[in-house]
């Protein structure tokens, strides 16, 4: 499902009103799908407006390439790229990488049929998250590149894993609320209860992508067997991204690598690597270099401490993390290696 975000910002509630609903300090709502469609009469969504496509000059556009150049490097800055291609870094890299991969041509896509949808992807994105946003999606996906990449797994690979490995990745946090999945259980809200609090956020991700890949038929011309296939092994990646099936994963891994049963030539075991890929560059950002690691501790230690000011206004319990007071940042990336990305990047890379 697409647009089943609520109409209220988390970042705008105020105090309950004199009517016991929640109210805002501001008029402002977030509009829905349906309601963005026709937004300002922009009847075709994901056209980008035209005003935003001419404000680099030649030079920004020059280094914006040369550094598409070296996409499959690790130091690949992604900040930057998203400032060469002013806020379209997602779209500018997809582009980029499906021509790469030859999954234009192989799957004979339609380029401007491909380039609406990744725009209504990007849009999808939330720029005021600080850490779950488009850019945020960028680093996921040129990190999976990165790993696509990787000899071991790219010998087996078809374009059809690769293909599924980049959707996932790009799409993977789509119109993520900035906040987490106890918060929106404990709030008892609609996603919560459509998903019966299993897998909240990743069921929405997931719903949404194939929400926009059904309204941009951009798979349209090929056979419904194939596309439900799509469909399904989309949802299988995006659902992997959940942190709380972290060592569910881990130990089926491990047991592969004691057991050296790994065939990547069968395609359930290639998929099994996929969804460990997609978990590795969903939370890699600690492990890139420094300049671009500590950027993302900010941020994410920003929108913690966000949800963790919003529980506190509405006499909830802070969540673990989310307290500015107690929870510093050095302290909250140290937990996060040991518990999530030590184990998962070691077995990985084994």
């Amino acid at each position: 499902r697409r647009g089943s975000y609520p109409f209220i910002d988390f970042r705008l509630l105020n105090n309950t009103t004199h009517s016991g609903e929640i109210g805002t300090k501001k008029k402002v709502k977030r509009l829905l799908s349906f309601q963005r469609y026709f937004h300002a009469s922009r009847l075709l969504r994901g056209i980008v407006p035209q005003a935003s496509l001419y404000l680099l000059d030649e030079d920004y556009l020059g280094q914006a390439r040369h550094m598409l150049s070296k996409v499959e490097m690790w130091d690949f800055d992604i900040f930057l790229f998203d400032r060469l291609t002013n806020g379209n870094s997602l779209v500018t890299l997809l582009c980029h990488l499906f021509n790469v991969h030859g999954l234009i041509h192989h799957f004979q896509l339609d380029m401007v049929t491909l380039h609406r949808f990744l725009v209504m992807v990007q849009e999808d994105y939330h720029s005021q998250n600080p850490y779950h946003n488009a850019v945020h999606a960028a680093d996921v996906t040129q990190a999976m590149h990165c790993y696509l990449k990787e000899p071991k797994l790219a010998n087996f690979l078809t374009p059809l894993d690769i293909m599924l490995g980049l959707l996932a990745a790009a799409a993977h946090d789509v119109d993520h609320p900035g906040v987490n999945q106890p918060f929106l259980i404990k709030t008892n809200h609609h996603l919560a209860s459509l998903y019966q609090n299993v897998s909240v956020l990743e069921n929405h991700h997931w719903r949404s992508t194939i929400g926009m890949l059904r309204e941009s038929r951009l798979l349209a011309h090929l056979p419904t067997e194939m596309t439900q296939d799509i469909e399904q092994q989309l949802g299988s990646l995006i659902l992997a991204t959940d942190i709380n099936r972290q060592n569910e994963f881990l130990t089926r891994l491990k047991a592969h690598l004691e057991n050296k049963d790994l065939r990547l030539e069968d395609a359930p075991d290639r998929h099994f690597m996929l969804q460990i890929a997609l978990k590795c560059a969903d939370i890699c950002n600690p492990c890139r270099l420094w300049q671009m690691s500590k950027q993302w501790s900010e941020r994410v230690c920003e929108e913690f401490y966000r949800q963790g000011d919003l529980e506190q206004k509405f006499e909830l319990e802070i969540s673990p993390l989310c307290n500015q007071q107690k929870d510093s940042i050095p302290s909250i990336q140290i937990g996060e290696l040991n518990f999530h990305s030590f184990g998962c990047f070691t077995l990985f890379l084994s």
